[in-house]
């Protein structure tokens, strides 16, 4: 499914126009990325939780070459789904 697709059946679900959905969609992706850019966790009960995990600098391998490079410390999202998006795969 992408954003389109998700947006139709938020449309739908919800008996609003898509126009609509796709603001409501775009405001709810904009809390969560601004809640990660400032370190917080975003806990939505049911779903999961977003939170953001910082990766240390590290050594690496260029594959080509063999050479070795410094991969630069990064911030990167990450999700981990709650009891009821388990349940309802399994």
């Amino acid at each position: 499914m992408n954003k389109a697709e998700l947006i139709d059946a938020v449309a739908e679900a919800a008996d609003i126009s898509k126009m609509s959905a796709g603001r409501a969609l775009d405001a709810a992706l904009d809390a969560i990325t601004r809640a990660l850019k400032q370190g917080d966790q975003v806990s939505i009960v049911g779903f999961g939780t977003f939170a953001r995990k910082s990766r240390p600098a590290r050594t690496g391998r260029n594959p080509k070459t063999g050479e070795a490079i410094e991969i630069a410390a990064s911030n990167v999202p990450v999700f981990k789904p709650g009891k009821g998006l388990k349940d309802a795969l399994n």
